[in-house]
């Protein structure tokens, strides 16, 4: 049960990260309001390919829920009913939470298909969080975090509707991406804590007290970084794709961003030539400094290529990959200290 109980927690780490490149391919093509509603899709369960199907019909049967498009409004169905040969309002009622009402096929399966994956990824964690009820006798943490990973699917869940309700709200995207990011932890921790073998690697209290230093300055990064992003947005949206130079109308927050990459880059440079000196043994720390490459490589093209198509999603995955790489890390880490001291008090 044990292994079993790991295999489908990394099936669902695999998928909660589709769930963000997903979210990043929802913000590079713009289709954040490609679904206006919540939790399904102008009404529907399967989203609308063409606008006429979101223009009234005379003498059609409409189901209560059911988005329409009248005036550049939307107007959802307040019964079932079958419609007369011209619009009657009376059996409608103008949708109030945003005054968003542009239908875009590909925004909307592009969102569409988002969600979707969203929906995927819990399947997976509920599946564990039962396996994690035949583990509870030796292993209680197992299902205390399996509930928690659940309840904060529900709560992504719920950012979700608000992020779309607001019409993408700046400061709930951000909520949005760090609320991932926290599921991507307990889900890399109880991959890490049902394992049944441990590498052997040695314990350094300079390198883990560092490593947790620079991953808390990794999510710092992604959370200015979101909101850099949003700014980029705003811009395109207001002069143009493109048409406007990030240095002349560059927030702080941009300058802060790009100041602490080179602390960032530094502090996981020295930590990955202490490992490499000490033969600390975290083969792992490659991989952060392969995606901290990638991330200058992607920062770089952005600030002086003018954001070349997908280099932005690229810069947000791969974030968000390097932190989860670094998490596991510290994992690693704290268990050889454990193991250090039990040897010890032998």
């Amino acid at each position: 049960m044990k292994k079993r109980f790991r295999k489908t927690a990394k099936s669902a780490l695999v998928l909660i990260y589709l769930v963000i490149i997903a979210g990043a391919v929802v913000r590079m093509t713009g289709s954040g309001m490609g679904c206006p509603d919540w939790p399904k899709c102008f009404g529907y369960y399967i989203p609308p390919t063409d606008i006429a199907e979101l223009q009234f019909k005379p003498n059609h049967d409409y189901k209560k829920g059911i988005v329409i498009i009248v005036d550049e409004e939307l107007q959802v169905a307040t019964k079932d009913f079958t419609s007369e040969n011209t619009l009657n309002l009376i059996n409608w009622e103008t949708y109030t939470e945003h005054d968003y009402a542009i239908f875009n096929p590909l925004h909307t399966w592009v969102e569409y298909i988002n969600r979707l994956i969203g929906a995927l990824s819990g399947l997976p964690i509920l599946i564990f969080t039962i396996m994690s009820i035949w583990l509870w006798k030796n292993k209680k943490r197992y299902l205390l975090l399996s509930i928690f990973t659940v309840l904060g699917m529900a709560f992504q869940a719920w950012l979700g509707k608000t992020v779309v309700d607001s019409n993408l709200a700046p400061y709930k995207i951000t909520i949005h991406m760090v609320m991932a990011l926290v599921i991507v932890a307990v889900i890399l921790y109880l991959i890490y804590a049902s394992k049944t073998t441990y590498k052997s690697q040695k314990f350094d209290s300079k390198f883990r007290n560092i490593m947790i230093v620079a991953t808390v300055l990794t999510l710092i990064q992604i959370v200015l970084g979101t909101q850099v992003r949003q700014f980029v947005d705003v811009q395109n949206t207001l002069n143009g794709y493109h048409n406007w130079d990030i240095q002349e109308f560059a927030p702080m927050n941009f300058y802060v961003h790009r100041s602490l990459s080179i602390i960032v880059l530094l502090l996981n440079g020295w930590l990955f030539m202490r490992n490499r000196k000490l033969q600390l043994g975290f083969n792992k720390f490659k991989l952060v400094i392969t995606c901290i490459g990638l991330e200058i490589v992607t920062g770089i093209a952005m600030f002086y290529f003018d954001f070349p198509f997908s280099s932005q999603p690229l810069h947000i995955v791969i974030a968000a990959i390097l932190i989860g790489i670094q998490f596991y890390i510290i994992l690693e880490s704290h268990n050889t200290h454990r193991l250090k001291r039990i040897e010890t008090s032998a």
